[in-house]
C-alpha cells in the first residue's frame, strides 16, 4: 500500500436521509479515514444523530453544518479526496472552489452498496461532469459490495479482536430493562421499518414453545411495535412467552454489542446490515422498499451472492412483503441452519479488503 499515506486531506459530504442510516455509513468511513492518519471534514445537513451515535467524536474529523447555495469556498484548502455520498450533489460553491484548486482533487461518488451485476460493471469506473461549476472534472463510481470486485464493506482493522473480547452477560447485566433477562430467554433484536409481518412476528413469539425477549430500537421499529401490538390488542410488554423491551439509542459501539448479543438480528437499511453480518449471528434484513420495487432485485441479488439458505430466502421474502405468506417460525433448528451460514458468510467476507483500504488504495491510483 505504498503511497496510500501521502493524502491526508479529506471531505465527504452527506445529507440524511432514512433515520440518519446515510449518517451512519458516512461517519464510519470518516473515522477510520482519521485513524489512518487523514484530517477529514464531514459536511452533513443534520448531524443530530452523532450525539448518541458517536459521543465521544473522533480525532481528525471535523463534522460541519452543509452550507447552503450562497456560501463561497473561494478559501477553502485544496483537498486530496472529495466523496459524494449515496448521489447527494455537492454545492455548486464547492464545485467551483475545487474547479480553480492548482491540482484536482479525486472526486468520488460513494454509491450504495449492492450485489447486482449494474453495480458490478459501474464499480470503478470514471463519470465525467458535462454541466455545471465542475464541467470538464472527472467523479469515479466506487460501489461497495460483498464481492472482491467491488469496492467491499466497512470493517474497522480491531473488529474481530473486539469481538472475541467481549463480554455478553456483563454486557447484558448493564443494559436499562424493564424486566431483568432471564436465563433461558432467547434475544431477538428488532431495527426495522415497518414491516407487514411484524404483528405475525410478535403473535408466533407468544404462542412459542420457548420464552422470547424482543429488544426493540428506538424510532420507527419502536413505533411500528405500537402499531403492531396495539392491532392484535396485545399488550405493549407482549404476552405469553413474549416479553417486549424498549432499548435506548445506542452508540454505534454498542448497537455492534447488541447485536453480538442477540440471537437473531432484525436488521434494516444498509449500515445495520454490515454490521450484522460482522456480528456471524442469524439475521435478517428489512432491506429501504422503494416506489418501483427496485428493492425486490437488491434483495434477491444479495442473498444469491451470499448463498442464503432457502427457508432464510423465504423468510425475507415474507418479511419484506414481496409474498404473502405464513412468516416461517424462528425454530431452534432454523436459526441453528442460519447461525451456520451467517458465520460463513462473515468469513467469506472477512477474506476480502476492507471499503476503506481499497478506497485509500484506489486514490493512490488516481492521483
Amino acid at each position: 500500500m505504498s503511497g496510500v499515506i501521502t493524502h491526508q486531506q479529506w471531505v465527504v459530504f452527506c445529507r440524511v436521509v432514512d433515520n440518519h442510516g446515510d449518517l451512519g455509513v458516512c461517519w464510519r468511513l470518516a473515522s477510520q479515514l482519521a485513524a489512518r492518519g487523514k484530517h477529514v471534514q464531514l459536511f452533513v445537513d443534520d448531524a443530530s444523530a452523532l450525539a448518541w451515535m458517536a459521543p465521544h467524536g473522533c480525532a481528525g474529523v471535523e463534522v460541519l453544518a452543509w452550507p447552503d447555495e450562497s456560501t463561497s469556498f473561494a478559501s477553502h484548502p485544496a483537498s486530496d479526496v472529495v466523496i459524494e455520498a449515496f448521489g447527494c450533489e455537492l454545492p455548486h460553491g464547492f464545485q467551483a472552489a475545487m474547479a480553480a484548486w492548482p491540482q484536482a482533487p479525486v472526486w468520488i461518488n460513494l454509491e450504495y452498496f449492492s450485489a447486482e451485476a449494474v453495480s458490478l460493471r459501474n464499480h470503478g469506473l470514471p463519470s465525467p461532469v458535462m454541466s455545471g461549476p465542475a464541467r470538464g472534472m472527472t467523479k469515479w463510481f466506487f460501489f461497495p459490495g460483498f464481492t472482491p470486485n467491488t469496492g467491499g464493506l466497512l470493517r474497522e482493522p480491531d473488529l474481530a479482536e473486539r469481538h472475541t473480547a467481549f463480554d455478553r452477560t456483563t454486557w447484558l447485566s448493564a443494559l436499562p430493562l424493564d424486566k431483568p433477562l432471564a436465563a433461558n430467554e432467547r434475544l431477538i433484536s428488532l431495527f426495522c421499518y415497518e414491516p407487514t409481518a411484524l404483528p405475525e412476528l410478535l403473535k408466533q413469539l407468544s404462542q412459542a414453545d420457548e420464552p422470547t425477549r424482543l429488544l426493540v430500537a428506538q424510532g420507527r421499529p419502536s413505533a411500528a411495535v405500537t402499531v403492531a401490538t396495539q392491532a392484535l390488542h396485545m399488550p405493549s410488554s407482549g404476552t405469553g412467552q413474549l416479553h417486549i423491551s424498549q432499548l435506548p439509542y445506542f452508540s454505534q459501539i454498542d448497537f455492534d454489542h447488541l447485536l453480538w448479543a442477540c440471537d437473531f438480528n432484525l436488521v434494516r437499511g444498509e449500515d445495520s446490515l454490515v454490521r450484522a453480518l460482522w456480528a456471524g449471528q442469524p439475521f435478517a434484513w428489512h432491506i429501504y422498499p422503494q416506489d418501483d420495487l427496485a428493492h425486490h432485485d437488491k434483495l434477491h441479488a444479495f442473498e444469491a451472492a451470499l448463498d442464503m439458505p432457502v427457508d432464510l430466502r423465504k423468510f425475507h421474502a415474507v418479511w419484506n412483503g414481496l409474498e404473502m405468506a405464513p412468516l416461517p417460525a424462528l425454530s431452534r433448528a432454523a436459526l441453528d441452519d442460519w447461525r451456520r451460514w451467517s458465520r460463513q458468510a462473515q468469513q467469506r467476507l472477512q477474506a476480502q479488503t476492507d471499503l476503506t483500504s481499497q478506497l485509500l488504495g484506489f486514490v493512490a491510483q488516481k492521483r
